[in-house]
């Protein structure tokens, strides 16, 4: 029965039933009681059911303070050339200069030319080393002081992580050789993978004599391969591993101990924990792929990639194939079933998981187990966790346009966007974007004022918990930008 319906009732038979309308108020009260009771329990269960979302950057009130510092006009710049310093506060780019070519650093031109290499900066982004050659003949030259000049092209120029070293391979006439700081080593037919240890004080590299590969660590030759590859170090330098094949068969080898035989094995590892203490890696035998961990294999499926340890190396986790679907294995714990997985990352505490997967045509985030809502598609790398491991941010796309996904909030659509940017105590998140043919900056969802273009190849880098830094141009000028996040 009604409210509506004992409304009736009562005008009806006031007059004669007195002894019902004391009935009928005991009724209204135990039904209004009733009516209380499963409303709070429906509320219950859905606060249950509804993942608590995180308390998210607040945009209210929220100013961008800006200061903008000339880098020079950008004419003549070849926009493939362009590398932005890690702390996005210059950027390098060759321009052409009448048949030749200069290098501008800075905002600051350089020597001419007759044809650009490469240009990087070192990781403290204080030193800039580049290849050039003038005359028929290449040259290294690093902080503005050109080397030796050599016949043949440099290349696979590094820093080391210190960025007190300068790494590159010179092809000769017949050989090619590695220099180091100016020194040459040793010639060999040819040299790849070069790479600094992180902690900057060995060096490795993959060379040939004749038909067959070694490795070189700390200039001590290893064994001879038919094929050697995915040279790596341990973080803290102490360990190094390859892949290599012999016959038919491919064996990971660490520190020059050779592992077991498989039928393949993924050239994406082998892998290192934080810790340096495990060594993993994604092999195949008899049609199957398993994990093998410091030599133990775990649970062999029909495919598996994205082979990754949280950052306190406890935990491990894999995407893996079963048939025709794809689920992710955390820990040796299988997930459920999607069309594919991608984008695998841990939070920094390791607590938490996030992906991105597919159903059908449509694409979606799954963080710590709960889907998010679809999108058209997500943009890679996918979705990132901010440094206290709370939030969670990507860039989605609907229909063609860009959008911000912050803790399952969606912002802005935009043309165009670059990934986010967390501060470092995860109270902002940033990112680049374009509409209409011009660049902002948004901070919280505040958007600063329009520029031309983002300069090619730039990011964002926070200098503070409330400054940040970008490389935008205006009328063909390049300028340094600074935000300062104001209340």
């Amino acid at each position: 029965m009604s409210l509506e319906e004992c409304g009736t009732v009562r005008h009806q038979f006031s007059e004669g039933i007195a002894v019902f309308k004391s009935w009928e108020k005991i009724f209204i009260l135990s039904l209004i009681f009733v009516l209380a009771t499963l409303w709070a329990g429906w509320r219950t269960n859905a606060d249950e059911t509804t993942p608590p979302k995180a308390d998210q950057p607040k945009a209210t009130g929220l100013k961008l303070k800006i200061t903008e510092t000339s880098l020079g006009k950008t004419e003549g710049i070849i926009p493939a050339t362009v590398v932005v310093s890690p702390d996005s506060r210059r950027a390098a780019f060759a321009a052409i200069r009448g048949e030749k070519f200069a290098f501008v650093i800075g905002g600051v031109e350089g020597k001419v030319y007759d044809r650009f290499g490469c240009i990087i900066f070192s990781p403290d982004s204080t030193r800039v080393a580049y290849t050039a050659q003038v005359d028929g003949k290449w040259l290294l030259a690093v902080d503005g002081i050109e080397g030796a000049k050599y016949e043949g092209e440099i290349s696979s120029l590094a820093f080391s992580s210190d960025s007190k070293h300068v790494a590159c391979i010179v092809q000769g006439a017949e050989k090619q050789l590695v220099i180091v700081d100016g020194v040459e080593g040793k010639e060999y037919d040819s040299i790849t993978g070069m790479a600094f240890s992180p902690s900057s004080e060995r060096l490795a590299f993959i060379a040939s004599r004749g038909d067959k590969l070694m490795v070189v660590v700390d200039g001590v030759e290893g064994k001879e391969y038919e094929i050697a590859r995915t040279l790596i170090f341990s973080p803290d330098s102490k360990r190094f591993a390859y892949a290599i094949q012999r016959g038919e068969k491919r064996v990971v080898v660490v520190n020059e101990v050779e592992g077991k035989e498989y039928d393949d094995v993924r050239w994406d590892t082998p892998i290192f924990s934080p810790d340096s203490k495990h060594a993993a890696y994604i092999a195949k035998r008899e049609g199957k792929w398993v994990v093998v961990v410091d030599g133990a294999e775990e649970k062999e499926y029909d495919a598996s990639g994205g082979l990754l340890f949280s950052p306190d190396s406890k935990r491990l986790m894999y995407a893996v194939m079963r048939g025709d679907k794809w689920l992710l294995v955390v820990d040796g714990v299988e997930g459920k079933e999607y069309a594919g997985i991608g984008g695998l990352v841990f939070s920094s505490d390791s607590k938490r998981v996030a992906y991105f997967t597919g159903r059908g045509d449509k694409r979606l985030v799954v963080v710590d187990g709960v889907e998010d809502k679809e999108y058209d598609a997500i943009r890679g790398p996918g979705p990132s966790f901010s440094f206290d491991s709370k939030h969670v941010a990507y860039v989605a796309r609907r229909g063609q346009k860009k959008l911000l996904v912050f803790d399952h909030v969606e912002g802005k659509e935009y043309d165009e966007m670059g990934g986010p940017v967390f501060s470092p105590d995860s109270k902002h998140v940033a990112y680049l974007a374009e509409r209409g043919g011009k660049g902002f900056v948004i901070v919280d969802g505040v958007e600063s004022k329009e520029y031309d273009e983002c300069l090619t190849g730039t990011s964002l880098a926070f200098q503070s918990p409330t400054r940040i830094c970008a490389l935008l141009v205006r009328d063909k000028e390049m300028f340094l930008v600074e935000f300062e996040i104001t209340e």
